[in-house]
């Protein structure tokens, strides 16, 4: 058996080194584009792969492609990888109940489906029954459902699409009872919701983009709709638009009594403005209640013509305010529920009651609150983690609610009201045994003494020894916050030994607007500086060491990955930037990029953000010459979020640079965006070629 086993890893030593040396890269044609900024110039050698649809673009893409897939067919536990992460994929999982006119309704996929789909249980016999299924929109699951909206009486049902991934959005209704569509389509929509009142409902649109520009064009001039039942869109009724602000969005809201419509005008990811319509009243106007853009204003709903909403206006941590349609004006608002130690992250409505959650040092508490802001106790949860929306009615005695953790599947709980005791509704069955796991959460100190906290997975019985695999994942912005989560492409990588963590850094929303506000414009290298001093406190304490650790994250986590990258290289092993933004000098300049201006500033507003931008741009602080750890860029062809020419131009740069043994390598998926609504078979797939080439990269070997 000895000799077995030292054949064994002699081969796969072996195999390691022949995977190692370079590979030849495609050749990436240089542009000699020179961009001047306040007297700098900025060459832009790749501005060429902007056009995401041209045939020299899209060749690069089929070649880069077919590099990627063949270095990862080389891996030799890629499949059973893959294998794994699908068998272990395959469970029910059931979203939290909600009651629409008396009826009972929820997601549910029965384990590999590609979409979710929506049921209502039969009030007589208990058994559910599909009222929609996605599955049945597209061949390949590619179609997915974005959003859903009950008519009043619960009579149509209104939901709006998405294809490919992409951030456009297609609205249709469907008779519940009859089981059919109805002939409405509504489209290019998107960033919206869908507003019920009376025979119709108001969402929010752009004007059809220009052929062939559909997934990258600036998008401008955001209007609001009423759309009357069985009427064409273009007899659509336009509510809202701000002929003076192309750079702004606006949404809609209806109170749950349809008397009023509140709408929402944005400038960027953070801080709104708030009006008011009383739709029961003839040819009433829209009314301003706060019209600068310096806090956020969330409209929880109107109460016996009470208006609550949840506000961080002087307030950090969130409270929550009355408003008096009568009087609107800030000098008339009265705190209900005030501001307390922690961050008040959502407000819901069942049984005559508040329910509060709040975001305690990155794990969710919720508890329960009367109209008038008594505290009434707390909704007793299973561990640290993560609590999804209560879901109940206004007059109904029992909420659902689902909670997770990082080695705890979705479970979803009924709660009794009155009594304030949940009980066991749905439990996921997965194939793996969570008590085999810990998650412990441990504070570290960053570059200037600011405390972050982090957790920490990994199987029990683990050596501190420094030579343990790690992944160490982060956010870091627009006030979003990183809680413990599910997934199950991590469980192989902890089954074999590795360590996951995710660290809080700032810019995100674990400590309210104030931690927010520290890892934005030109504070954003707090973010990166906390990132960095993660993975040195996890080397530091022998969780890891240099060789054994990489790092992940997507979007403006992705952003954080390139900028890391470029910043320590040697400091990690493997990176994998997902869907990131990577160029921060022309971010803007695509899609909805202008509305992150508020986090990042942008590089025409001054000299001074300029330079503060220039100088951790991943896509311009690629060194010739330096040794990076092998990366994974990920990206997807119909992203219109942040367009793959991120990704695109990283990758050339990355490539043309490099003179390191490892490789640098892009993964185009196709028909797929930035992330929402991408199917199962695509999810397991992308999961596994990236832990594929993580375990890889690390030295790991599947069990």
């Amino acid at each position: 058996m000895k000799s077995i086993f030292y054949t064994s890893l002699l081969l796969f030593n072996i195999y390691m080194i022949m995977a190692a040396p370079k590979v030849n890269y495609p050749l990436s044609r240089k542009d000699t584009i020179v961009e001047t900024y306040f007297g700098t110039q900025v060459p832009e050698p790749y501005r060429w792969l902007e056009d995401d649809r041209s045939t020299e673009t899209m060749n690069w893409v089929a070649t880069q492609n077919k590099l990627t897939y063949s270095y990862l067919d080389k891996i030799p536990f890629r499949e059973a990888l893959k294998n794994r992460i699908k068998e272990i994929s395959n469970y029910p999982k059931y979203g939290a109940p909600f009651t629409k006119d008396g009826k009972k309704y929820f997601f549910k996929n029965d384990g590999l489906q590609n979409q979710s789909v929506l049921y209502v249980e039969d009030a007589t016999t208990n058994k559910p029954r599909v009222v929609l299924d996605p599955n049945k929109l597209s061949t390949d699951g590619t179609v997915a459902l974005n959003s859903i909206a009950f008519s009043k009486n619960g009579k149509f049902l209104a939901y709006s699409i998405a294809r490919s991934g992409s951030d456009w959005n297609e609205i249709f209704v469907m008779d519940v009872a009859a089981n059919k569509l109805l002939t409405d389509v509504v489209k290019w929509v998107k960033f919206s919701g869908i507003a019920w009142q009376g025979d119709g409902f108001y969402y929010s649109a752009y004007d059809a983009p220009v052929a062939g520009k559909e997934f990258s064009n600036k998008n401008e001039f955001h209007k609001i709709y009423f759309h009357k039942l069985g009427e064409n869109q273009t007899d659509d009724t336009l509510i809202f638009e701000n002929k003076d602000f192309a750079l702004r969005n606006c949404s809609a809201a209806t109170s749950d009594d349809e008397k009023y419509l509140f709408i929402s005008e944005t400038e960027s990811t953070s801080g709104n403005s708030l009006y008011m319509k009383d739709l029961s009243a003839v040819d009433s106007k829209i009314i301003p209640i706060v019209t600068n853009f310096e806090n956020d204003y969330t409209v929880v709903d109107c109460i016996d013509d009470k208006i609550y909403v949840l506000t961080n206006d002087n307030a950090s941590n969130q409270k929550l305010i009355c408003i008096n349609p009568a009087q609107p004006t800030p000098e008339n608002w009265k705190t209900i529920i005030p501001e307390s130690e922690f961050v008040l992250e959502q407000i819901e409505i069942a049984g005559g009651k508040f329910f509060a959650k709040y975001n305690e040092n990155a794990s969710n508490h919720a508890y329960i609150f009367d109209f008038t802001g008594k505290k009434i106790g707390e909704v007793k949860l299973p561990t640290m983690g993560t609590i999804a929306s209560f879901s109940g009615s206004m007059k109904e005695n029992e909420a659902y609610y689902s909670f997770v953790s990082f080695t705890y599947p979705t479970t979803i709980y009924k709660l009794d009201i009155a009594k304030n005791t949940s009980t066991l509704y749905q439990k996921a069955e997965v194939k793996f045994t969570p008590t085999d796991f810990v998650t412990e959460q441990k504070f570290y100190t960053s570059k200037d003494g600011t405390k972050i906290p982090m957790f920490i997975t990994y199987k029990k019985g683990l050596k501190q020894d420094g030579k343990n695999p790690l992944m160490l994942y982060g956010y870091g912005g627009f006030n979003i916050s990183i809680n413990p989560s599910f997934n199950t492409g991590r469980i192989p990588f902890i089954e074999n030994g590795g360590i996951y963590v995710v660290a809080n850094i700032r810019g995100g929303g674990e400590y309210g607007e104030k931690w927010h506000l520290a890892g934005t414009k030109m504070q954003k290298q707090n973010v990166f500086d906390d990132f960095i001093a993660a993975a040195e406190y996890l080397i530091d304490n022998k969780y890891t060491s240099k060789k054994k650790i990489a790092i992940n994250g997507g979007s403006n986590g992705g952003l954080l990955i390139g900028a890391c990258l470029t910043q320590r290289p040697d400091l990690f092993a493997v990176a994998v930037p997902e869907v990131g933004v990577l160029d921060m000098l022309r971010y803007q300049k695509f899609t909805i990029g202008w509305a992150w201006a508020t986090d990042y500033g942008t590089s025409e507003e001054s000299k001074e953000m300029f330079a503060y931008l220039k100088a951790y741009s991943p896509l311009h602080n690629v060194k010739v010459g330096v040794k990076y750890p092998a990366t994974f860029v990920m990206t997807g062809d119909h992203d219109d979020r942040v367009v793959p020419a991120h990704s695109f131009k990283f990758a050339a740069t990355l490539q043309a640079a490099n003179k390191g043994n490892y490789v640098s390598l892009i993964r185009v998926d196709q028909k797929a965006g930035h992330g929402a609504g991408k199917p199962i078979a695509k999810l397991i797939d992308a999961q596994g070629d990236m832990w594929a080439f993580v375990m890889w990269n690390l030295g790991m070997k599947i069990k």
